[in-house]
């Protein structure tokens, strides 16, 4: 524990080096050893499935109280316009399938009542953020119970208080707990169903290298906030419903991905099966459309229902974005051939698939050889199921990292990737992905190998 007179904040030129939003404010890294550091930090992270990090934070990223609750306001405001959005393509459940070109695999897991599965399916979400010339932009929304941040969150949250606390308990920033913005959600949506409140948390241990921890973290905070928490298996999962009345689960955390399980070899029936016999699991198979790429590209270009208000916040917040098929569209006043006006302007643009996830599907221009570009846009304009996007060049912001093996901290500028996480329309914290050595182009920690950290008030 860091003593009452340690300096923890430093004001400076230095602490943000890209963009005025970052603030001119940084943490300091507390006064142990960079080896404590990452022993601390992999610790809580064990057993998860997160894999090793090169390059590890020192210290927590660090935004003033303005920016931090900004990406929160904005990530709700544009969640609601996202969901809008993905709900007007169709009236049903068959048309959305079919107007966003659903692989088959999508075609599962939903529930009879369309109403619930429109009324859940947004529970969970996760944007991701860069900082742009003009602030932040926003990327694209992953929707789903599955997303990665809360228990990463959670783990790098748990060092931080830890090395900074006072002897009063006083910490030198603020920041939102995940699991218990996602109790306080379960407690409302139980209390909503008038269903016990008992969750079932759905996953597999095959998910995460064999090991159970990442479940087992999450269902004993639930049991510690008073609510009965189980974790699931798919194989296990008819005793959720399969029971006496009293110790049936009405609802639970779908906490897997059909894709991840397909390359697994994990059959979805007995998720289906639940669903049919009463088991809630959020989000809804629905989220799969609000999550889309394709519903991104659909609100950037504007819709009939949107306010004025509604637009300049899109405007101003999302990065030009269009669905890509043979067909013309706008740019402001100008009016474009989209397909030509993609292949001409690679050097600006990024090609994404509607459905990927860590950073799969996705081309940069800038780093695409051309010919291999103007292959790939055609390809994806006869589908009509990718999205072209403008490039963002991230701005940096400083931070002080721990290399494996070091003797000593070290500061670089890193251009994060912000993932604010919203539970039931709550804020729950803030991911946040960058890579410590300078390198760019597609941020993940699964698929690029990047580091990551958690992002503090002060």
């Amino acid at each position: 524990m860091m003593k009452p007179e340690s300096a923890l904040v430093e004001a400076g030129p230095q602490a943000a080096s890209g963009h005025p939003w970052f603030g001119d404010r940084r943490i300091a890294p507390p006064p142990v050893p960079p080896a404590t550091i990452r022993r601390m930090l992999d610790h809580e992270i064990r057993d998860t499935g997160w894999p090793y990090q090169r390059l590890l934070p020192a210290a927590p990223i660090a935004l003033p109280r303005t920016a931090y609750a900004e990406l929160f306001r904005v990530t709700a405001a544009l969640l609601d316009l996202v969901r809008r959005t993905a709900l007007e393509t169709a009236p049903t459940t068959e048309g959305r399938l079919a107007a966003y070109g659903m692989p088959e695999s999508e075609h599962q897991l939903f529930v009879a009542d369309q109403f619930t599965e429109e009324r859940y399916a947004d529970c969970v979400t996760r944007p991701d953020i860069v900082i742009g010339p003009n602030g932040p932009q926003f990327l694209e929304f992953n929707v789903s119970g599955a997303l990665g941040g809360p228990v990463e969150v959670r783990s790098r949250l748990a060092v931080w208080r830890e090395l900074y606390a006072d002897e009063q308990g006083r910490l030198p920033f603020s920041s939102h707990h995940p699991f218990a913005v996602r109790a306080r959600m379960f407690h409302d949506l139980c209390a909503e169903l008038n269903v016990a409140p008992r969750v079932a948390v759905l996953g597999s241990a095959r998910d995460q290298g064999g090991a159970t921890r990442y479940f087992d973290l999450q269902t004993e905070y639930f049991a510690s906030q008073g609510l009965t928490a189980r974790f699931f298996e798919p194989e296990d999962l008819h005793e959720a419903w399969d029971c006496p009345p009293h110790l049936r689960y009405g609802v639970g955390l779908r906490d897997f991905t059909i894709p991840d399980w397909a390359q697994l070899g994990i059959d979805t029936a007995p998720v289906q099966d639940a669903l049919d016999h009463g088991c809630l699991l959020v989000g809804t198979q629905t989220s799969t459309f609000l999550s889309s790429k394709l519903t991104l590209g659909l609100l950037s270009e504007g819709r009939p229902w949107m306010s004025a208000a509604e637009q300049a916040l899109v405007d101003r917040y999302l990065p030009w974005t269009r669905v890509l098929s043979h067909r013309f569209t706008h740019r402001g006043d100008r009016k474009l051939d989209l397909v030509p006006y993609a292949v001409e302007n690679r050097e600006t643009l990024v090609l994404k698939a509607s459905i990927g996830m860590s950073g799969k599907q996705v081309a940069i221009g800038r780093e695409t050889d051309p010919a291999e570009w103007e292959e790939a846009v055609v390809s994806a304009a006869r589908t009509g199921t990718s999205i072209v996007q403008d490039f963002v060049s991230p701005r940096t912001c400083r931070l002080s990292l721990a290399a494996d093996g070091a003797d000593a901290t070290h500061e670089a500028d890193i251009a994060p990737v912000f993932g604010p996480l919203l539970f039931g329309g709550r804020p729950a914290g803030i991911l946040a992905r960058f890579f410590g050595d300078g390198t760019a182009g597609v941020v993940t920690v699964l698929g690029t190998h990047s580091s990551d950290n958690c992002v503090v008030a002060v």
